[in-house]
């Protein structure tokens, strides 16, 4: 290794390894990385019944499986490339990864339901590690041309990993490995880690250029707040939820509204806050939080009832859930494509709407599918209503993050990200919180179909709330 591998307290780390296959292998760890957290989330989903079915307990544990991971992952992720900054990229990117698969192995060996959920909440915060150092190290590595290709192999790896989970969940599940079940869909992320703790062995040892404080007291906040705020709404009937959730999730709201005062007094006193208050001097950016997180809530919510819906409510085989949100994966993924390569560089942000009117139409068509379904029978066309919802979700998401990250300054953009990437998992917890609790409770009296046409109803006007948010990150005459 060159000396300009050397790390410094005051400077960025340079960082240009000798052989471009050692840049390769430190890309290929760095995306394998983050591919684990996407096919853990996903293929947790599909298992999700299964495992409610073996270890028992509250058909609500089935929201907690998903929810346990996604919100320390949301509140923690900031926090996560702040330690990065400070310690050390390469670093916290490997110990995340150990604790992962730690965390990962003991999920898979776990007795009962709540070891279980503090496993995955493990998970989650681990994920915060690792996720947050992939853009500091690419940027580390690669220049130029090199740097652009780096990037751009993000997304198709993200997509490949959103098409294979659903799927290898079933397949994992179905394949009862050993007598396993459901318990392989987390021992699969262990040859994969090692993997990529294998060729971590590439990557730089790279920090910020002034390190930051951290805002303990802020995570605090954002932890308290966000949890008093989505616990009262799993597993509970949100139609007829008592003054006791509802005050909850006022206190909630109210740590949260503590939690941006006191960023405001960090960043006024000169010490790093969790999220920068210059952000939201952009008249767009709380416009896209706002539409982040009401289009993360549909997606990964409905994803939920649907898998719900096939399970519980037709007792269908793991593998065949698993297959039938194939469709959507693939319209998703090729959508993804088409829109980034070529749609919003012609159509510019227009291309987000026509990705929402896309997706309410594939909800509509889901609704209409619910709404003629026999009572016990498998449906059928849900699958093409499924593949729409999945070509909307990819054309809406390329053109979302463009816009959203257009009109800031080149060093408000890695703190935008993380913060857009925090929202995106906080959203993931709310739709499942949500769109689940609507199914679980409407399904009590044995309609599951309609049960799972009501959380399609809640699902499309959230996708409405999602579009008003959305035109307020326009400007007259702006074009993405």
């Amino acid at each position: 290794m060159s000396d300009t591998s050397k790390t410094s307290e005051t400077s960025e780390t340079v960082y240009s390894p000798p052989h471009r296959s050692r840049r390769r292998a430190a890309l290929v760890a760095l995306l394998l990385g983050e591919a684990m957290n996407l096919l853990d989330a996903t293929v947790v989903q599909v298992a999700a019944p299964a495992i409610h079915a073996d270890l028992g307990g509250a058909v609500s544990d089935v929201q907690w499986f998903t929810t346990a991971y996604t919100l320390p992952f949301a509140v923690l992720l900031v926090l996560g490339g702040r330690l990065g900054d400070i310690a050390g990229r390469r670093r916290v990117f490997v110990s995340g990864i150990v604790v992962f698969t730690a965390a990962s192995v003991a999920c898979a060996l776990a007795p009962g339901t709540g070891l279980l959920i503090g496993f995955r909440a493990v998970q989650g915060a681990a994920a915060a590690l690792v996720v947050p150092q992939t853009v500091g190290l690419i940027k580390a590595m690669f220049f130029g041309a090199e740097l652009s290709r780096a990037f751009g192999s993000i997304g198709p790896v993200m997509g490949l990993a959103g098409v294979c989970g659903p799927v290898l969940g079933g397949v994992l599940t179905h394949a009862d490995l050993l007598g396993s079940s459901w318990r392989a869909a987390f021992l699969l992320n262990v040859p994969i880690a090692v993997l990529v703790l294998v060729l971590a062995a590439a990557l730089p040892e790279n920090r910020a250029p002034r390190r930051p404080t951290l805002d303990l007291t802020g995570t605090a906040l954002a932890a308290v707040g966000t949890g008093l705020a989505v616990f009262p709404l799993i597993g509970a009937d949100i139609s007829a939820m008592g003054a006791r959730g509802w005050g909850c999730v006022g206190a909630g709201l109210a740590v949260l509204a503590c939690f941006a005062v006191h960023q405001r007094r960090v960043a006024a006193a000169g010490r790093s806050p969790l999220v920068e208050p210059g952000l939201f001097s952009h008249r767009g950016f709380p416009a896209a939080l706002a539409t982040s997180t009401a289009f993360f809530a549909v997606t990964t919510g409905l994803t939920t009832v649907v898998v719900l819906q096939l399970q519980l409510g037709l007792h269908v085989a793991t593998l065949t859930a698993g297959l039938s949100l194939a469709p959507w994966s693939a319209g998703l993924a090729v959508a993804s494509w088409a829109a980034g390569a070529h749609l919003v560089r012609r159509h510019g942000h227009r291309v987000m709407f026509v990705g929402l009117g896309v997706l309410l139409t594939g909800i509509l068509a889901a609704v209409a599918v619910y709404d003629r379904a026999d009572p016990g029978a498998y449906p059928r066309l849900l699958l093409l209503a499924l593949a729409v919802i999945g070509v909307g979700a990819g054309l809406f998401a390329p053109a979302f993050f463009t816009l959203a990250l257009a009109p800031l300054r080149p060093q408000e953009t890695g703190s935008a990200a993380g913060l857009l990437n925090a929202v995106q998992q906080l959203g993931a917890t709310l739709g499942v919180a949500v769109l689940g609790s609507v199914y679980l409770h409407g399904s009590t009296g044995g309609g599951t179909a309609d049960a799972a046409e009501a959380a399609f109803w809640t699902a499309g006007v959230m996708v409405g709330v999602a579009a008003l948010a959305a035109r307020g990150m326009t400007v007259r005459g702006e074009r993405v």
